[in-house]
């Protein structure tokens, strides 16, 4: 008898996880394709191209090709989603079922790219969900009830911020920032304020070792070095940067996310508005991991907010259940 594999991805900005049914989760790379310019060849995937990020040669590119949660560069993806199967599959990819995440509210046209990018890696079904959907999944809340949930998946392009009902999205809306514009506000911020010039991974460093949405006065202020470019003499300098200054700079991006969840709460049933001040919003993603990120949100909206345990694998374990059990989840596939 012969199983078709059973493939669970999460293509995020970010991080790609793959899950494999009865195995789990069996790969976390991130989402970074190196090509050379000359004939388009695709050099690394994953964790090798991201060390070259801001760090090759003029004719080799290390990008990333999703951005803001969508295909922005449809053939390297298609050439990225088929290294990460045959990684995972350890081997030839002989036609897998395979569900992907998509962002909540997609457009046919990105859905079809997401279907079409698979099938040509290989794939003989191909599912979607919608990643609010599969993060609530993934965070064991029981979305088939007549109960309101509210869901913020804080990504590296987007945050999904969803009220689920009956196993759909009640209202939803996608704003487009999320961990990889708080990098950038802190690489714009350490220019500004600083005038130092980082890169993106330095940027993305600071933000996991001292970034902070709400700065607790009696704390003491954590400190870290930061190696980088003096703007004007252009020569290598390191300073000492603290999380105050670090938190000025992640102010505007914080808010544009608040803005986008007061809206949904706004536009949510008055019944289901009800459950959610009771049960709270719940945080997944990997942007969740911010230091008081939810603190930050229960200040400003007033409504408890807690982040569920790994949220950096809440979509992909939505993914991967709902794939396992593909029945059960019938109203939850698109």
């Amino acid at each position: 008898m012969f199983f078709k594999k059973k493939v669970g991805i999460d293509l995020g900005t970010a991080n790609t996880l793959v899950y494999l049914a009865r195995e789990g989760i069996v790969l976390n790379e991130p989402t970074v394709v190196a090509y050379s310019l000359e004939d388009k060849r695709i050099l690394a995937v994953g964790d090798d191209a991201k060390e070259m990020l801001g760090r090759t040669p003029g004719s080799i590119i290390a990008a990333r090709p999703m951005k803001e949660g969508v295909i922005a560069d449809y053939t390297t993806t298609s050439a990225m989603i088929t290294y990460f199967l045959k990684k995972a599959l350890k081997g030839p990819v002989l036609w897998p079922e395979v569900m992907i995440s998509i962002p909540g509210g997609s457009s046919q046209v990105e859905k079809r790219a997401v279907v079409a990018a698979c099938k040509q890696a290989g794939a003989s079904d191909v599912y979607l969900i919608e990643e609010p959907l599969a993060a609530a999944i993934g965070a064991k809340i029981p979305i088939s009830q007549a109960s309101g949930h509210m869901i913020v998946n804080l990504g590296g392009g987007t945050t999904e911020v969803a009220v689920i009902s009956l196993g759909q999205l009640v209202v939803y809306k996608t704003v487009k920032v999320a961990g990889t514009k708080l990098d950038e506000a802190i690489l714009q911020h350490m220019r500004k304020k600083h005038n130092l010039i980082v890169g993106e991974r330095t940027a993305e460093d600071i933000k996991i070792k001292i970034g902070n949405a709400l700065i607790d006065q009696e704390k003491q202020e954590r400190k870290i070095e930061v190696k980088g470019r003096d703007f004007q003499t252009g020569l290598p300098r390191i300073i000492e940067v603290g999380e105050k200054s670090i938190n000025e700079a992640l102010q505007k991006p914080l808010k544009q996310i608040l803005e986008g969840i007061k809206e949904v709460l706004s536009q949510t049933p008055p019944e289901l508005a009800a459950d959610i001040v009771d049960r709270g919003i719940v945080l997944t993603g990997g942007t969740a991991l911010l230091t008081n990120i939810d603190r930050y949100i229960t200040y400003y909206t007033g409504v408890a907010s807690f982040v569920v345990d790994e949220p950096l694998f809440c979509v992909i374990r939505g993914v991967g259940m709902a794939i396992e059990n593909l029945d059960s989840f019938k109203e939850a596939i698109l």
